[in-house]
């Protein structure tokens, strides 16, 4: 492998990705649902906002250190859970868990992992967050609630935007399984792909990790868009985060809210947290990108719960854009993935390097040293998504 240092940026990685990891995994990170506009807008609208160049200002010694729920941060990022990790790289949710460690972040692990929570726990021995989706099978929640706190999770992320499984027509066009079936046109693409195939060899994890073994009565759990429709529950309402919320006692965080009426209610419900979340354009398409409406949550909220933002983060200046309006932290999904896909651990540690060198320099050509200076003065256009 060539070195890491001539990987410059996200989109670098990117590249890398779609050249190593099998198609159907690839596309399933590299696409949205329905006409991808909302996938699309994500990136392009944050693009929009510019910020001021500031000059003869004393910059030395900047800071970009930051909390999490009370918990220190090495920068306002965090990784954001994503199904299949597992499958961009072998072992993929406990190579980004050590990187994530390693570089001082908060990890995400998804329900829909193929490394389990005991996986994580076991290789890390670092208290991470783990994320749930309200499922017809109560017992079978109780369950992974119990197991996450059995793992010293210290925060559970709950997310609300997929009692229904969004369009995605390039996971249906490819036939998306895990792991993949032994079709000949995947078999023909394996080929092409020999370095995900040395890793994948080396391991057993190459199905949902934390439900093989626990759920009762799934029909086909390879595939993501059948166990959604057996298993995700379209009755979900307030009340059942409630009921979550009681189950668990700790520290909760809400994902998927896109509306300031819903932002009040998960205050209601007393979330520690919200993500402004599209769901990285993959469920509703059509709806607004985070980062139009950010700034409205933001003044929804009063300050009466952190909050983060996520769908289209590539750089270190698309987290300050995210702060500059309102936001405490903000999660990414897709830069970390085509991290590892490209290049495992040392991928996902090298992005979330080239992310806090991105986010360090900016702030220093904005005139900036802190993250508590961070504010909407620091862009020309603030008032673009008004």
């Amino acid at each position: 492998m060539k070195s890491l240092k001539k990987v410059t940026h996200v989109a670098d990685f990117q590249e890398l990705a779609r050249k190593r990891v099998p198609k159907m995994f690839y596309e399933y990170v590299d696409s949205g649902s329905w006409t991808q506009s909302s996938y699309r807008a994500n990136q392009e609208d944050l693009q929009r906002l510019l910020f001021k160049q500031r000059v003869a200002v004393n910059i030395e010694q900047r800071s970009m250190t930051s909390t999490f729920l009370g918990q220190p941060a090495a920068m306002p990022v965090a990784l954001a859970p994503t199904g299949l990790t597992g499958m961009q790289h072998a072992d993929g949710e406990i190579l980004a868990a050590l990187a994530a460690k390693n570089k001082g972040v908060p990890f995400t692990l998804s329900t829909m992992s193929i490394c389990s929570l005991e996986d994580i726990a076991t290789h890390t021995q670092t208290p991470f967050w783990f994320q749930l989706y309200m499922m017809r099978d109560r017992a079978f929640m109780e369950a992974l609630i119990e197991r996450a706190k059995a793992a010293q999770c210290s925060a559970l992320v709950v997310t609300l935007d997929l009692q229904v499984l969004g369009q995605r027509h390039k996971d249906i066009k490819n036939g998306l399984t895990t792991p993949p079936k032994p079709t000949l046109r995947n078999l023909l693409n394996l080929a092409t792909k020999p370095y995900w195939c040395t890793h994948m060899s080396k391991t057993q994890r190459r199905t949902f990790g934390n439900i093989v073994g626990h759920a009762k009565g799934v029909s086909d759990v390879s595939s993501l868009a059948v166990w959604t429709a057996e298993q995700f529950d379209p009755t979900l309402c307030w009340n059942d985060i409630e009921w979550i919320k009681a189950r668990w006692g700790g520290k909760l965080i809400l994902k998927g809210i896109m509306e300031p009426e819903d932002a009040q209610l998960a205050v209601q419900v007393g979330a520690d947290a919200i993500v402004v979340s599209n769901h990285g354009g993959r469920q509703l398409d059509g709806a607004p990108s985070t980062i139009a409406v950010l700034s409205a949550i933001v003044d929804a909220v009063k300050g009466q719960t952190e909050i983060y933002m996520d769908g289209g983060i590539r750089s270190g200046q698309d987290v300050l854009r995210a702060m500059a309006l309102g936001a405490d932290g903000v999660m990414i999904g897709r830069a970390f993935l085509y991290a590892l896909g490209a290049a495992g651990q040392a991928g996902v540690e090298r992005c979330l390097d080239l992310i806090a060198n991105e986010l360090d320099v900016t702030m220093a050509l904005c005139g900036r040293r802190h993250l508590s200076e961070v504010d909407r003065s620091m862009l020309r256009n603030p008032d673009l998504f008004k």
